[in-house]
């Protein structure tokens, strides 16, 4: 069998040289909305925007702004999208919706309903199979392409409606895995249906041992977990014990560096980091060079998705993080290097002009590559000091530097302090800790990044709070908000909503 991973290989190594072959960032772009425009132009949202008028203009993007509105989720969904499932037919995509993806986020109190169609099932496939050529970069040996491949995600179950399936975007993916990397995927498609988080876990660790993994993938924070109980069921030292080929990790959606130190004491060897973006609403960005000092992911450019960036200023978002009507947007020719950007997608699954809710920074516009800095309602400005999860996680990574602690999870919120203000932070370490030596150097390290935090500091952020807690609280707490294991993370800053939810939490466990 090792030819067939010969062959595979081979055809890697030609495909990533292929696929390095790419025209202007600006003519892909173009392409990509002149084509959805194309397609889209009969539906309802076409007609209402005159799609078809607008292909006959030069300036396709300058058009495009001019008359489309902005829309977050909950403007599309109830403009737009639920209607479509509700069963009408080209509404803001030609056709019915056969699939919906619940969404994983964890800033709203109910999920969202993403559609997902077959033109973007295609796309992110495409998009997927590129980030597989990238490991031609490195010289595996052959064999290696013949292991397993193993994705630790939601369930892959769907539930059906009788209009339309819905359920975890990877059941949506899951059903559709073409034939040939069935054999590699793990934990197979009887284990990934199960709901039951601590089941599935307890399926994988039963048969871990029969597993040659090469490759896994998934969200750290879950992954860890499931390490640590198939290094205890076993009783063996590390990982590489049970699976001594394991040699690449993909994770996206969440900052690795706060996992780094306690993810990497189960290894016996390095890995080789692999960070994807992939969103419900579509694959956005990979890592192409990894042979390279990690500076970004590279911007799917020509894959069914038109991007907009909106500048994250107060110009353009309230205090609490939404979108302002008269937001100023700009197109992939205007933006800069190190300015902290909002997305807006435009996609073959009927997304216009969408808020995905994510920030991002351009580190290279050479290469279009990006890195993901928060998101849009996951920040702190109580009084100016503009607190991104970028800096959150600078600080929390330097902490577990400077202080050999591992810290698993932290989050953090505003609250008065006398006629002033305060941050409260929660940090996830089962080491024994000084928190206010924790507290000091949070606080020592975003005086370091942030000048906006320096000056509030001196001002009007009178106080920062640090509770340091035992990690299993942190999942606990998932646990009952439903949101265990697969792609749900915790949330970086906690909104009122998750606040109360959260100190009932405490309280509950304190007492």
């Amino acid at each position: 069998m090792v030819v067939l991973g010969s062959l595979f290989k081979r055809g890697l190594q030609l495909r990533i040289k292929l696929s390095l072959q790419q025209f202007e960032p600006a003519k892909q772009q173009e392409i990509v909305l002149r084509k959805l425009l194309n397609k889209a132009k009969d539906t309802e949202i076409g007609r209402y925007y005159g799609f078809a008028s607008m292909l006959k203009k030069q300036d396709v993007f300058g058009e495009f702004a001019r008359r489309v509105d902005l829309y977050d989720y909950n403007r599309m969904y109830e403009r737009w999208w639920h209607r479509a499932r509700e069963g009408n037919a080209d509404i803001a995509w030609p056709g019915h919706i056969k699939y919906f993806a619940l969404s994983s986020g964890t800033s709203e109190a109910s999920s969202k309903f993403i559609p997902v169609t077959t033109e973007m099932i295609k796309a992110m496939r495409q998009a997927s199979i590129k980030q597989i050529y990238t490991l031609a970069q490195y010289n595996f040996p052959s064999d290696y392409f013949e292991k397993g491949m193993l994705m630790l995600g939601g369930s892959t179950h769907l539930n059906f409606t009788g209009r339309y399936y819905y359920g975890d975007l990877s059941g949506i993916n899951t059903s559709k895995i073409p034939f040939w990397f069935q054999r590699f995927y793990k934990p197979g498609k009887d284990i990934a249906k199960i709901s039951d988080w601590n089941a599935k876990i307890d399926d994988i660790v039963k048969h871990a041992k029969e597993w040659d993994i090469w490759v896994i993938a998934g969200v750290p924070a879950w992954l860890q977990i499931m390490m640590e109980r198939i290094i205890a069921h076993y009783g063996v030292k590390t990982i590489h014990d049970i699976w001594p080929n394991l040699t690449v990790y993909a994770f996206g959606g969440v900052a690795f560096e706060p996992y780094r130190k306690s993810f990497e004491s189960l290894m016996a060897k390095p890995l080789i980091y692999f960070e994807t973006y992939l969103a419900s609403e579509g694959f956005i960005a990979y890592d192409a060079r990894p042979h390279t000092v990690r500076t970004g992911m590279r911007l799917v450019l020509n894959n069914g998705i038109y991007y907009e960036f909106v500048p994250f200023n107060d110009r353009n978002f309230e205090a609490d993080g939404t979108l302002k009507a008269d937001a100023e947007t700009l197109n992939i020719t205007q933006v800069q290097e190190g300015v902290d950007y909002a997305i807006l997608l435009t996609t073959c699954a009927g997304a216009w002009r969408y808020l995905i809710g994510d920030t991002i920074r351009f580190t290279s516009l050479e290469h279009m590559e990006i890195r993901i800095t928060g998101r849009t309602k996951h920040f702190l400005s109580l009084c100016g000091e503009h607190l991104s999860v970028d800096n959150m996680n600078t600080a929390i990574g330097r902490l577990g530097e400077e202080l050999g602690m591992e810290i698993k999870e932290f989050t953090v919120h505003g609250e008065p302090s006398g006629s002033l203000f305060a941050h409260h932070w929660y940090v996830g370490c089962d080491q024994p800790v000084d928190a206010q030596q924790v507290r000091d150097l949070i606080d020592k390290t975003l005086c370091e990044v942030n000048d906006d935090y320096v000056v509030e500091r001196k001002h009007a952020l009178r106080e920062v709070i640090v509770e340091v807690l035992p990690t299993a609280w942190f999942t606990e707490w998932m646990e009952r908000q439903g949101k265990l294991g697969g792609q749900h993370k915790f949330p970086r800053v906690l909104n009122p909503k998750h606040l109360a939810l959260w100190q009932a939490f405490l309280a509950e466990k304190r007492a």
